[in-house]
């Protein structure tokens, strides 16, 4: 049977625009900084094709959801707001469910999950990079990335990509392409220099001491640093070693990161959650 696509709207501000696809145990993704629902698996379709209904959503400030509200700002205490308006929303208040998300999605999944462990299956944190302390040759290098992106629009945010984060020649052309891809679908580009100014000085949590405490199967997706080492491999490796339930899981070697193949990851992701459930039964 076809798949068909359930748009919604997460009232009241910021408006969240997402959407459901399929039906079964629920997934919950969260995208990362100047992405869209889209690019977590990519258009995939193989997780609610394997009985799973998969709840994604656009961030404040990207894709088709309202920028934050006067006042308000995009650190990690109000996207963990945000994301638990949707899971209010989409899922009730009880029902469990797999969450996760990769790069700043990840962290507002795992700050999500330290807030309600009881809420989850499983997590799934794909392409950390918090490390539990806030580097100033960090906040330069999105400082630039969003001076970049106002004064000359997605040519110049691509164009800083290419130049500033040394990416290996075999791998480059991809990594322009599909960074342009994501940045067309954003509908407002001075919310989104904000986001690139204000989330990196946000702290999903503390440390990773923090994670110690989190008693919940954790999958932990790395991904190889010469095709994306804006992703560190060795912060993955950091993290699943923090979760007490952690596993890594990553490509092989010479292919494209298991992040960036939406149909690969999403199988990846319905084996796990099989066997956290099963677990919890």
């Amino acid at each position: 049977m076809p798949l068909h696509e359930r748009p919604f709207t997460t009232e009241p501000e910021p408006r969240l625009r997402g959407e459901e696809v399929g039906e079964g145990p629920p997934v919950v993704l969260c995208h990362g900084i100047t992405a869209t629902r889209r690019y977590v698996l990519h258009g995939s379709k193989a997780l609610p094709r394997a009985g799973h209904a998969v709840i994604t959503y656009d961030a404040r400030g990207h894709g088709e959801s309202d920028p934050a509200p006067a006042g308000e700002s995009y650190g990690y205490p109000r996207l963990v707001d945000d994301l638990e308006r949707v899971v209010a929303e989409r899922l009730g208040e009880g029902e469990r469910f797999l969450l996760g998300g990769h790069s700043m999605g990840a962290h507002t999944a795992v700050a999500y999950a330290l807030r309600h462990p009881e809420r989850l299956t499983g997590l799934v944190v794909i392409g950390p990079t918090y490390l539990g302390t806030i580097e100033q040759s960090s906040l330069d290098y999105w400082d630039g990335l969003a001076a970049a992106l106002e004064r000359d629009g997605v040519d110049g945010f691509v164009a800083y990509i290419d130049e500033k984060q040394g990416i290996d020649p075999r791998w480059r052309d991809s990594v322009s392409r599909f960074t342009r891809e994501r940045m067309e679908r954003q509908g407002n580009l001075a919310a989104l220099a904000e986001a690139l100014r204000e989330v990196p000085r946000s702290r999903p949590f503390g440390s990773l001491e923090e994670l110690r405490e989190l008693r919940v199967p954790v999958l932990v997706v790395a991904s190889n640093d010469a095709a994306d080492p804006g992703h560190p491999y060795a912060a993955a490796v950091a993290y699943a070693e923090a979760l007490p339930q952690g596993r890594l899981r990553s490509e092989g070697e010479g292919e494209s990161p298991l992040a960036w193949q939406g149909g690969k990851l999403s199988r990846a992701l319905a084996a796990f959650y099989a066997e956290a459930l099963s677990s919890a039964r």
